[in-house]
This record gives C-alpha cells, structure tokens and sequence, in this order.
C-alpha cells in the first residue's frame, strides 16, 4: 500500500497546486510544527549554567552524545526541555515490536486488527514515560556532579527539587515532540517522527558547513577534500534514495478460471516487497553500541576531574 507521501509525489502537480487547498493547509501544518520544535530547542532546563554545560559537552564530544545531539538538532548541547528527543519513543516502539514477537499475550493482542494495534502503541506510550523518566533523572545527577576546571557547577542549586523539575521538564518534552509528530503524521505530510528528526539533522547542516568553509580558511581542510566530501555526501543521498525505494516484486500468478463467457486467462500480478524493511534504525544502535564505552569513559573522567576541582 502506498503511503501518504506516495501517493502526494504522484499527484503532484505545479499546475494544479494553486487548487490544492488541502495539500496547502499539510504542507503549512507540518512546516509550523517543525518550526515549533526548532523554537523549543532552545528553551533550556531551569536551573542550568549554560557556560559550564557549553564547558561539559566540549569535553565529552566523539562519543555517543553527538548522535543524539544530531537527531536532537542542537537540544543536547543546550540541555534543552527536548534534550533526549524522539529517541526513547523510537527505543520503546522497538522494545514493544520485539515483546509482541515474544511474548504470546502481546502477538494476541498484535492479531486484534485495529484495537490491537491502539493497545501496543498505549503500551508504547507508557514505556516512553518509564525511559524518559529514567534516562532525564541520571542526567539531571550527571550535571550536578559535573563541575568545571575553575570549580563553577553546571547546575545552580543542586537538590532533589532540581532532580525532579528536570525529570518532569525531559518528560514532558519527549511526550510533546511525540503528540507533534503524531499530528505531522494525521495532519500534515505524514511520517511525523520521521520528519522531526530529518528536521534536527538537516538544522545542524549550516554548522558542519561553516566548520569546512573555516577549515578551507585556515588551510587545514583542502579544497580537494572539500571537493571529496561534497561528491560522497550527494552520492550517499542519491544510494540512500535509491535503496529506501527498492523493491523485490514476489510474483503471483493466478489459474486459469471457467466463467460463463468461457475460459479466462491466466492472470499475473506482483506483491511489492520493500528491500530495506529495518530503516535507519539499525545503523543507529549499532552506532550508539560502538560509541558506548568511549561516552562512558569520558564521563568517569570528567567526573573525577569535576570533583576534585570542586574539592580544591
């Protein structure tokens, strides 16, 4: 079956886009609800020295942080009220496909048809809240044990009160950007999820742009390379373009049937079968495991330092 973007592709057209009130009203929602996310990616944790988490984040770059800080676009960096994103939506959603593969209550409850399927993503709900919960509590413990060389704390007032307006604000965040891409996905475009995190990576583009045009500046980057990089960056769009389109068409061939006109010929019909079911989800937790012990590493060297600055 086609999705909503399909079927907009193929009846696309400039010359009757003018007519096309409904398709304007999407197009107009889902750029408002990205530029919703934008703005609020901007909104920080109360009670965070950005100086001193703008000192934290510099320490512990090349590790697992900077994917989630891409998908984020910038919100990590920023400890902002949507730092953790989408991503423990997406962790939830995998965790409950792979229970309901499992597990005999959740495929029964998976084979209900409709109902089934509003019964798991409820249960998807509540675990988002479960891990974001989790996930924004040791961060809000992260950065009260974080201080910077000069002895200054990344959070204010340290306490249990910081610890839970920190839960709540991440909570809230995740659950927000989630109700977002569900409006996106029935009242814009579709693919609401999808399009908040294409929007996060495409808003940290005009920063990996700037970082070559400096580079070439400065003569530490070649123009060649610069060159190199804009031809691999195309031709992977281009791969990528062409692998989330394929398809393997099984074919079905249907027997020849008597009907009262005669004999009717044998007809052919194919199922399309798209070749990359899995998506982008894979490269992402395969990614997140490599980078994993670097992330920790650097997190319980930065610590040590913390507390013996502070002790000092």
């Amino acid at each position: 079956m086609a999705s909503r973007a399909d079927q907009v592709a193929a009846n696309l057209s400039l010359a009757k886009f003018g007519e096309a009130t409904e398709l304007r009203k999407r197009i107009w929602f889902t750029l408002g609800a990205l530029v919703i996310f934008r703005l609020l990616s901007f909104v920080p944790l109360p009670g965070v020295d950005p100086v001193v988490l703008a000192d934290l984040y510099d320490q512990t770059r090349g590790g697992v942080l900077d994917i989630f800080n891409t998908f984020s676009g910038g919100s990590l960096e920023r400890m902002s009220l949507i730092a953790l994103g989408v991503m423990p939506y997406i962790t939830a959603s995998i965790v409950v496909q792979l229970a309901a593969a499992l597990s005999p209550t959740l495929a029964a409850v998976k084979k209900e048809g409709e109902s089934g399927r509003k019964k798991l993503n409820q249960y998807t709900r509540y675990g988002t809240v479960g891990l974001t919960a989790v996930q924004g509590y040791f961060i809000a413990v992260g950065l009260e044990s974080f201080a910077s060389q000069s002895g200054l704390q990344a959070v204010v007032e340290p306490g249990y009160m910081f610890r839970v307006g920190a839960v709540i604000s991440l909570v809230g965040g995740t659950l927000f950007l989630m109700w977002l891409g569900e409006q996106i996905t029935s009242r814009g475009i579709g693919n609401g999820i999808s399009l908040i995190i294409m929007a996060g990576i495409v808003a940290q583009m005009p920063t990996f742009v700037g970082n070559l045009m400096e580079g070439s500046r400065t003569g530490s980057i070649g123009a060649m390379t610069i060159v190199g990089l804009i031809a691999m960056v195309a031709g992977l769009v281009l791969f990528i373009s062409f692998m989330e389109r394929a398809q393997r068409r099984v074919l079905i061939q249907y027997p020849k049937r008597a009907t009262q006109h005669g004999v009717m010929q044998a007809d052919r019909s194919h199922l399309p079968l798209k070749v990359n079911t899995a998506g982008v989800i894979p490269p992402i937790f395969a990614s997140s495991l490599l980078l994993m012990p670097l992330t920790v590493s650097q997190f319980a060297g930065n610590a040590t330092a913390g507390e013996t600055a502070f002790g000092d």
